[in-house]
């Protein structure tokens, strides 16, 4: 029987370590540390972002935060408008309504990254997205609290029949019960 070797023990953070401030807010010393610790071979404030369908503002302002170009849309976009988007872009965060085609992914030249903030990544084509060596990932927990309160509040309303008395109320009926 062979044992596969032991890992070493996880570093534990730093007791200091919390969220990390903008670069807007942080002493210059501090910025220019953080900066000497993040650097890239591509600098950030080259990097442009497309975030579509009303992504997080506090997301946007993280990002815009850390010297990224950041344009965000409340809505989807059409393939041909993806299409003109695309061509320069460098990381797209989509949702669920916004279809990323074949088409869509070889008209960028520049994609490095596709975000999908939403359980699964069936809108976009992930063979297409291979072929060009871009990372497809997506937020699978990130509707969890969303889908509680759904099911809690059905819960709810099956358990006093709110179906049921709003089609009855429809009909000219009102079932007033009072059960003591």
């Amino acid at each position: 029987l062979i044992k596969p070797p032991l890992l070493p023990p996880p570093i534990p953070a730093p007791a200091c370590a919390g969220p990390r401030l903008p670069r807007s807010e942080m002493a210059p010393e501090l910025k220019r540390k953080r900066e000497e610790e993040t650097a890239t071979s591509f600098p950030k404030d080259k990097i442009k972002v497309l975030l579509l369908e009303g992504v997080s503002a506090k997301g946007i302002q993280l990002l815009k935060g850390e010297g990224f170009q950041v344009e965000a849309l409340k809505t989807a976009l059409t393939e041909d408008e993806l299409v003109e988007k695309v061509k320069d872009l460098h990381i797209l965060g989509i949702r669920s309504k916004t279809q990323v085609t074949r088409r869509v992914i070889e008209a960028s030249n520049r994609l490095i990254a596709m975000a999908c903030f939403c359980i699964g990544t069936d809108q976009v084509d992930l063979k297409a997205a291979q072929e060009r060596g871009i990372p497809v990932f997506n937020a699978p927990f990130a509707n969890t609290r969303s889908v509680a309160e759904l099911i809690i509040g059905n819960i709810v309303g099956l358990s006093r029949r709110i179906g049921e008395c709003t089609a009855q109320m429809h009909r000219g009926a009102w079932f007033k019960q009072a059960v003591g």
